[in-house]
């Protein structure tokens, strides 16, 4: 099964309502139709999730694709415990960590020189030009945003995963914590000291008014 692509923007606010309640009934009745809707409405959601743990748009792109296709096939055992988004997010999750794992493990077998100019790379942060800016202003920009971008790279996975997922703007708490397996108040504590280690790093290398 193939998805379509969608480029409709969700929001953590897009919890379950009375039209996804009667989607998902739709489809776990074989509404094809239906599906597709479902993936409209969260295939953004999935797709910044399966980024901020893979950091490449390409791999990303496949565990948004493999979620949707295993979302389908396990339909049947949604039971609407959470909102069908939290759901959704948690088998995306999973799948990212799996593949991250399996691109660790081929990494540790393959001696790759690292090109910094190669696309797919860490872009979450990416700055956009501002047309307002002078040149300098937009350089020096950029080489904050790259500061930021290798500083979060350098994080423990643990709190890595949690700032991207949070700085996402896409999920909640709640959400986060689901996609995690662990308490909302450890997702708090984690975004907390790892905007913390960012900063205190950041004022280290001489950006004293950092954050």
């Amino acid at each position: 099964m193939r998805l379509r692509p969608s480029t409709a923007c969700v929001t953590p606010t897009d919890a379950a309502d009375g039209v996804e309640v009667e989607l998902v009934r739709r489809a776990q009745a074989g509404d094809a139709d239906a599906f597709g809707t479902l993936v409209d409405r969260n295939r953004r959601a999935v797709f910044r999730a399966a980024l901020a743990a893979l950091g490449s748009t390409a791999e990303a792109e496949d565990v948004t694709q493999d979620a949707f296709v295993t979302a389908y096939q396990k339909l049947d055992t949604f039971r609407g415990d959470a909102a069908f988004r939290t759901w959704l997010l948690a088998i995306a999750w999973r799948k990212a960590i799996d593949r991250r794992k399996s691109i660790v493990r081929w990494l540790q077998r393959t001696v790759t020189p690292h090109d910094p100019g190669a696309s797919g790379g860490w872009d979450v942060f990416d700055a956009v030009p501002d047309r307002n800016r002078s040149q300098e202003d937009q350089v020096l920009g950029r080489e904050f945003h790259d500061q930021v971008r290798a500083l979060i790279a350098s994080l423990p996975k643990k709190l890595r995963d949690t700032l991207l997922l949070a700085g996402s703007g896409e999920y909640s708490y709640d959400q986060i914590a689901a996609m995690l397996k662990i308490p909302v108040g450890t997702v708090k504590w984690r975004v907390s000291e790892a905007r913390r280690v960012v900063k205190q790093k950041l004022k280290a290398i001489g950006y004293e008014h950092a954050g």
